[in-house]
């Protein structure tokens, strides 16, 4: 979010930058295929904004006047952001969803990435809740194998020795791309990969750009995920305080102008509406890639570029997960005191601030079955980017498996899929038990808990975690072991020695103990007052 892109330990601004032109690579957008058969076009009534004698009836996002035309758009024609490159599993598949589509990732016997339907072509077993073996990926239910970027099935062990595998035996496949750190996948079996379309993020490829990358697996919808992501309006109030980089008397009337409208999304300039001139630039394009630049001249002329992108993929009705890059060709000095997982929990914290209202938000866009031109009362200074999402959304969602849009809605017509999910209390509780091969309550599955939305995705918070939780066990019983002797030994200065070996290892133990608390606990929120 925002409040990340101003992080002040993340990256260094001079007192007064000058702003210097921002300069954009071209975006190759598909040909317009017009609808002539698409329920014609969608009436957009203009809404009654309300006038007052003050001329305050101009504070509203002004609506669209006429008929809302759709354009060409398959959901399926797109390429999504899998997972993080760097996260990755090279012992284990990984169960992964966009839309209502599942999809299984893995390593090969090479290293190379492979991703199938999430199925076993037998009885249908989740081919996640395999394993690797040799380089291969073995459905758990009778061991099949797989392998290669065709699916296809290589063994079998229950077939008779003279038997050979039938072609049938095969896994569906899907295309997948490795591009800046960030797998993509193409989700149409119908339409052949368009390379074209995989994002190019300009920034991210200069020299001396380095990045803090994290991924959250987050409770709501990806479409109130992004518009929450392109509101700057909300960071001064729900993130007052979070590091220094927020400040809820912070919050003014914000300036925005926007410089595109395509197919494929929009794009312009944000800014405090006191400053005049614009100098943060914003860019959404599909299906769910939003990013937000900064170019800052220094005082030797040299220009520094900072960036903040958003890559959402959608999960399934009510969720998404989100992959979040923060860099700049020039960071605070501050930053290299900082390890990197204090970046990422405090990247989980934000999200926990926001979360509550946004799964009411959610809640109710599903309840209501209305447009958000009906729900929303959206305001020049602060919602644009949000109105502008919307629109787009109107345009395009007759291409998605579900929509809300500004002036249009589809609901979904898949029910919502719903994973680990034991029946009853005591379902609940033999299920997680690690006996009966669940992970254990405190890290079961759920998405309200940090460490399932963040830590089990990230090979470097896990390890931080799994260090920190062995460092508390070790310093414990040293501590034990000292008081014990302190208690024991009658000479004075050996019950000092192990008196302070005593307090020296149980403070080490507390500080291992809250490291792990800030990696797997939510924030909980403490208001302030002005």
């Amino acid at each position: 979010m925002a409040v990340l892109l101003h992080h002040p330990l993340l990256f260094h601004t001079t007192k007064t930058p000058s702003l210097h032109t921002h300069t954009h690579k071209p975006t190759l957008f598909r040909t317009t295929r017009t609808l002539l058969n698409c329920a014609a076009a969608v009436a957009a009534p203009q809404q009654q904004i309300p006038s007052s004698s003050d001329g305050t009836e101009d504070v509203l996002v002004e609506e669209q006047i006429g008929r809302v035309y759709p354009v060409g758009y398959d959901w399926t024609e797109e390429w999504y952001p899998l997972y993080l490159t760097k996260d990755v599993p090279d012992d284990a598949p990984l169960g992964l969803t966009v839309f209502d589509k599942q999809v299984v990732l893995y390593r090969d016997g090479n290293g190379d990435l492979q991703c199938y339907e999430d199925r076993c072509p037998h009885r249908l077993a989740k081919l996640s809740e395999g394993q690797i073996v040799d380089g291969r990926l073995e459905c758990l239910y009778h061991g099949w194998q797989f392998e290669g970027n065709e699916g296809k099935c290589v063994k079998i062990p229950q077939l008779p020795a003279n038997a050979k595998i039938p072609r049938s035996a095969c896994t569906k496949t899907y295309e997948i791309k490795d591009s800046q750190g960030v797998v993509w996948i193409w989700m149409s079996h119908k339409t052949p990969p368009n390379p074209s379309k995989i994002p190019w993020f300009e920034n991210f490829a200069r020299p001396g750009f380095k990045d803090i990358s994290t991924i959250h697996e987050l409770p709501y919808d990806h479409s109130i995920l992004l518009e929450n992501l392109m509101d700057p309006a909300h960071v001064p109030i729900s993130h007052d305080r979070t590091d220094w980089s927020a400040k809820r008397e912070d919050a003014q009337p914000l300036l925005f102008k926007v410089t595109e409208r395509t197919e494929r999304g929009f794009a312009g300039f944000w800014g405090r509406e006191a400053d005049k001139t614009p100098q943060n630039f914003l860019r959404f394009e599909a299906p769910c890639n939003l990013q937000n630049n900064r170019e800052i001249v220094d005082k030797d002329g040299v220009t520094n570029y900072f960036s903040g992108l958003f890559l959402c993929r959608p999960t399934g009705q009510g969720k998404s997960m989100l992959i979040v890059r923060f860099g700049s060709t020039k960071r605070s000095p501050l930053a290299k005191f900082f390890p990197e997982w204090y970046f990422h929990q405090n990247a989980g914290k934000v999200f926990e601030q926001d979360m509550g209202f946004l799964s009411s938000q959610n809640e109710i866009l599903y309840k209501e079955k209305v447009p958000t031109k009906d729900l929303y009362l959206n305001l020049r200074s602060s919602d644009t980017w949000v109105a502008e999402y919307r629109k787009w959304m109107d345009k395009v969602g007759h291409g998605m498996p579900y929509h809300f849009g500004h002036s249009t809605i589809s609901l979904p017509v898949e029910p919502a899929v719903v994973e680990h999910a034991p029946a009853g209390f005591v379902a609940s509780i033999a299920a997680s038990s690690p006996a009966k091969g669940g992970i254990g309550i405190k890290y079961a599955p759920n998405l309200a808990n940090r460490y399932f939305r963040h830590v089990v995705h990230c090979k470097d918070c896990r390890n931080v975690v799994k260090a920190f939780e062995a460092w508390k066990n070790r310093l414990s019983v040293v501590a034990a072991l000292s008081l014990t002797f302190a208690i024991l030994f009658n000479a004075r200065q050996w019950k000092a020695v192990f008196l302070l070996a005593a307090a020296l290892s149980g403070g080490g133990a507390y500080v291992c103990s809250t490291a792990v608390a800030m990696n797997t606990t939510n924030f909980i929120r403490t208001h302030r007052r002005l």
